[in-house]
């Protein structure tokens, strides 16, 4: 089994509203982001614990940080051991949850980012 796991970002996290920028390359998405490539909806709102019980269902999922408004994760991909960083910022003034899904490794992931966030939100529209 290989392990392309890479080292964590230290620019993680909220800061100001807002989470980290895509970095330009095309295994990233940000609902904050007013750029094409990376552009993805923002998640609806439901609560940390609910949008926790999903992240964990998932596959090769762990947990890093958890707060009252912010939830980051790991992903690593089954075959080469890939870790995407995920991160979840629920903004309560716009009522919806932000949302960072980035590759550490590479620079592309085939749209798997943007396929996990989308996979995110239809099960959270399956339980509302």
């Amino acid at each position: 089994m290989f392990n392309f796991s890479g080292t964590r970002p230290n620019n993680l996290g909220v800061k100001n509203g807002k989470l980290a920028a895509c970095p330009g390359t095309p295994n990233c998405v940000n609902s904050q982001s007013s750029d094409a490539q990376s552009k993805i909806a923002p998640l609806p709102m439901i609560s940390m614990g609910e949008l926790k019980k999903i992240v964990e269902s998932m596959e090769r999922t762990t947990i890093i940080e958890e707060t009252n408004d912010y939830l980051y994760a790991e992903f690593q991909t089954p075959l080469m051991g890939f870790v995407d960083d995920v991160e979840f910022y629920l903004d309560s003034g716009q009522n919806v949850i932000h949302v960072r899904s980035a590759s550490r490794l590479g620079k592309s992931d085939l749209g798997l980012n943007r396929k996990r966030v989308e996979e995110i939100r239809s099960k959270i529209e399956a339980n509302h």
